[in-house]
């Protein structure tokens, strides 16, 4: 599964204070830690008036940078602070996002289209104009309108992750079912696709949220899901992503699983 590390994100308070206060050590323990447990990319989030917000990704990428060579994930709202910030990365990584909103789209992939921009990847929301639609259908008539956008400028379906919208869990009216049948149909049309979520947001609002998250992201991955935004250092949800990778018949013999317990990135803590 790809592991989009969560945990380098001005939202959260003790982030949002190592950014105030330039504390780059802060950022850089937070890389590293993410980067020993695997994670695939990790995310940069400045969350700050996009006024400053270009300097400080480029100043968080360099923290990153200094202490892992993991790919970094840009993450910010606008794609025009996305179309400069990339730009400090050393080395390929993953826009965070776009959408069928207004000009991203055509704000990103013009980018991605460029020869030296082969290996970029992109998170992509099934989202436009009107909101987040509240059904699959409408969802897909979105994803149908990105691949569209794809192909026109020559994005291949494995450089771009599908976030299917997934809300709170305590507020849906049919609980997941809505990003079951996008997954289900998302995976059936584009096989190398990637699909990915936040995955903590299923449970906003609710008590043990850990339960609702582990639940999902099982139950999510065997529809289709390979790629999530989550806590990398999280060694329970870790786990259970290599578990159910090996109960899908994703892990021969059970290698990757054994290994990441031989590693000591699941189970107890060896001592």
């Amino acid at each position: 599964m790809i592991i989009i590390g969560e945990k380098i994100n001005g939202s959260i308070p003790s982030v949002a204070e190592a950014i105030a206060n330039r504390d780059a050590q802060a950022i850089k323990d937070r890389a590293i830690k993410q980067a020993e447990a695997n994670a695939t990319f990790i995310d940069c989030c400045a969350s700050v008036p996009e006024e400053i917000e270009v300097e400080t990704l480029k100043w968080m990428i360099g923290c990153i940078e200094e202490v892992t060579d993991v790919p970094i994930s840009v993450d910010s709202p606008s794609t025009d602070v996305l179309a400069e910030a990339y730009k400090f990365c050393s080395r390929p990584g993953l826009f965070n996002s776009v959408s069928g909103e207004g000009n991203k789209i055509d704000t990103i992939f013009p980018i991605m289209a460029q020869p030296e921009n082969k290996a970029w990847e992109v998170i992509a929301l099934l989202s436009d104009d009107t909101g987040i639609p509240k059904n699959a259908a409408d969802r897909l008539k979105v994803f149908d309108k990105i691949m569209a956008k794809a192909k026109e400028y020559n994005i291949d379906p494995s450089r771009i992750h599908i976030d299917p919208l997934v809300e709170m869990l305590c507020t849906s009216e049919d609980g997941i079912a809505t990003n079951v049948e996008v997954i289900k149909t998302v995976r059936e049309k584009y096989p190398t696709i990637h699909i990915t979520a936040a995955i903590s947001n299923i449970s906003f609002n609710l008590p043990v949220r850990k339960l609702v998250n582990s639940g999902f992201m099982v139950l999510a991955m065997n529809y289709g899901l390979d790629s999530g935004i989550l806590d990398p250092t999280n060694r329970d949800m870790l786990g259970l992503i290599y578990a159910t990778e090996a109960l899908l018949g994703m892990d021969d013999y059970c290698m990757e699983y054994i290994g990441a317990y031989r590693d000591g990135l699941i189970g107890p803590i060896k001592k």
